[in-house]
């Protein structure tokens, strides 16, 4: 499946995914809502990751790994192309083994599905 992946740009459009379901997990939390004015083509998925999680240098580390997770997870599985998606990372990303987190993210949008 070939589909291109787009970051939210507006602070409305997080304010509107905020407000939707959601799904914890040691690893992150995942926001997911519908949002009338998106392209059903793309996938809107934003990755955030707060400021007290490390310096820049491990922040931007996790941000790869959940966006290689992420392509990953667009491969694979039929993900639902009519929500937006936020993910907020948390501290445990840095500390567990990739396939560990890989795993326990994939079966998170498994229930969203």
């Amino acid at each position: 499946m070939d589909v291109k992946i787009l970051s939210l740009s507006k602070n409305s459009d997080f304010q509107n995914i905020l407000t939707g379901k959601k799904i914890n997990n040691i690893f992150s939390t995942i926001f997911f809502k519908k949002i009338s004015n998106k392209n059903n083509k793309k996938l809107n998925l934003s990755i955030v990751t707060k400021k007290k999680l490390g310096n820049a240098v491990e922040r931007n580390k996790i941000k790869r790994r959940m966006r290689n997770i992420m392509i990953f997870i667009v491969k694979n599985i039929n993900i639902n192309l009519n929500y937006s998606y936020l993910i907020i990372a948390k501290k445990t990303v840095l500390e567990k083994k990739y396939d560990d987190i890989k795993d326990k993210i994939l079966n998170d949008f498994k229930k969203i599905i």
